[in-house]
């Protein structure tokens, strides 16, 4: 498991799998297109069209989805030399106001993500500049549903959308809306995860938010291999 991370209920072996499948998904289909349109372009003189801007959004996928991954399973790389001059009580404390400055960033990003999303989706932005204090009223005129990328083309099969976010209209590449749904969903697990991290802080389970030490593990893992010889 990456980072060490074990999950301890088959609900959580679940969840984790499929956040890995997800991950390897976006990397090898971002891996694919590229792959094809080399070989069309340099092959054959021709290329997708569309596939600049679906690697774009697959990597914005990966890089909003994978954020939290590593929180979760504390593959974020920091430094800890000074924090690890004070006594335990006291890095605890640290950790905790570390905890709450990323609990708030990660809120306030998760606003401003649905917010933008939103203008998209046909859906009302939240009120208030920091706090979200409810929801602005919709109007007919406030909804952009209808935006669509630049070149990536709209699949028949998601037709059935085109009644309650185009008035019927028919698409003629894919709304903005999908790609850009990353936005508030990996925001939103982001400050998920950092709850749950700040949860662990509090329970005494971890003694940081960022665990991660690539560098002394690939030492421990040289020493092991050479034991081994």
């Amino acid at each position: 498991m990456a980072g060490g991370y074990e999950p301890k209920t088959p609900l959580g072996r679940i969840v984790h799998e499929l956040e890995e499948t997800v991950i390897a998904l976006l990397l090898g289909g971002m891996t694919i297109i590229t792959f094809i349109n080399v070989v069309l372009r340099y092959g054959f003189g021709t290329g997708l069209i569309w596939g600049l801007e679906v690697t774009t959004f697959l990597f914005a996928w990966l890089v909003l989805f994978g954020v939290s991954y590593a929180v979760k399973v504390t593959a974020h790389l920091g430094v800890d030399a000074v924090i690890n001059l004070f006594s335990p009580s006291i890095r605890r404390v640290i950790a905790l106001v570390a905890a709450i400055v990323c609990i708030s960033y990660a809120f306030l990003v998760f606003k401003g993500a649905w917010d933008y999303w939103a203008n998209f989706a046909n859906l009302p932005q939240t009120t208030g500049r920091w706090f979200p204090t409810g929801f602005e009223e919709m109007k007919r005129s406030s909804f952009r549903g209808w935006y669509e990328t630049v070149d990536t083309p709209f699949p028949d099969w998601l037709r059935f959308i085109q009644p309650v976010m185009n008035e019927g209209e028919d698409y003629e590449k894919i709304p903005r809306f999908i790609p850009y749904f990353i936005l508030p969903f990996g925001m939103g697990l982001l400050l998920f995860r950092f709850v749950q991290a700040t949860v662990r802080v509090w329970n005494g389970t971890a003694t940081s938010l960022i665990v991660s030490h690539e560098a002394e593990e690939a030492v421990e893992d040289v020493k092991h291999m050479n034991a081994g010889d």
